[in-house]
């Protein structure tokens, strides 16, 4: 079996992070829905089609409070470097809506 690949963190105080092969690849997603209790965050990432009226979920990623600000932080930070390098993103108006996410079994 292969070596797992590594990717340094700088941000993380040099933590590496392997990636399996099966997931290096990435998953697109265009749509995303987050509920939460008191305990967790919920992040389901989906993919819109054209001429589709449900996006599908692709992943779903259940975290706790403290790392979803944390989450939260290092969006912010990633999307202003972005901005500073390569102008500021457009964001269609208004946003579309999501109904609501259902198990697809």
């Amino acid at each position: 079996m292969a070596d797992k690949p590594k990717v340094p963190h700088p941000q993380q105080g040099g933590l590496m992070f392997e990636i399996k092969p099966e997931v290096e690849g990435g998953t697109y997603s265009n749509v995303a829905s987050i509920v939460h209790n008191k305990n967790e965050f919920v992040f389901d990432f989906a993919a819109l089609l054209p001429g589709k009226d449900a996006a599908r979920v692709q992943a779903r990623v259940i975290t706790n409070p403290a790392h979803a600000k944390q989450f939260l932080a290092a969006l912010a930070e990633n999307i202003a470097n972005y901005e500073r390098s390569f102008g500021e993103i457009a964001v269609p108006s208004p946003l579309p809506m999501v109904k609501g996410t259902q198990a697809v079994h």
